[in-house]
């Protein structure tokens, strides 16, 4: 017990890695939500299907599949986000030419111009969390090992990492 509180201890390292990794996640992600959600609107994972679209090497366009793998969510998630989005005006959707089944999605220039000003408050926001997660002793060394993988990127927001 730590201040009357119990203490999960689980038995093995890669179990305890592996919470620590969810604990990570599930903090940024309130973080960056909070963010994006008051300044923009948007939610993270509206955020990633509108970053996905713009940074994908297929001029802007995915097919739902592809955008459902990249941000990842379900298919049907990915159906609901996308309509979402396309009654917003951020998307639309199209079927294929050659594949009628195949349905894709395509940023707008509405979508685009969100997608540039919520930028800076998510990656400030996923800064700013990380850094803060720094400092607790059970995520410290994960996020040590994020920030070096990113070439120390933490702090720096604004600059390009590729």
């Amino acid at each position: 017990m730590r201040d009357g509180q119990p203490v999960v201890t689980l038995p093995t390292l890669l179990e305890r890695r592996w919470q620590a990794l969810r604990r990570l996640q599930a903090r940024v992600d309130d973080a960056v939500e909070r963010s994006l959600q008051g300044e923009h609107g948007l939610s993270v994972s509206e955020y990633l299907a509108l970053a996905a679209l713009a940074f994908s090497d297929d001029g802007g366009h995915l097919r739902q599949q592809v955008l459902a793998d990249a941000i990842p969510l379900n298919h049907s998630s990915v159906s609901r986000l996308v309509g979402r989005l396309e009654r917003a005006g951020l998307t639309e959707r199209y079927h294929c030419d050659t594949d009628r089944r195949g349905v894709y999605t395509q940023l707008t220039e509405h979508g685009r111009r969100l997608l540039e000003r919520a930028r800076g408050t998510y990656l400030q926001a996923l800064d700013t969390e990380l850094r803060h997660a720094r400092q607790d002793p059970q995520l410290a060394d994960l996020v040590a090992q994020i920030d070096s993988d990113a070439d120390g990127c933490l702090g720096y927001v604004g600059q390009s990492h590729d």
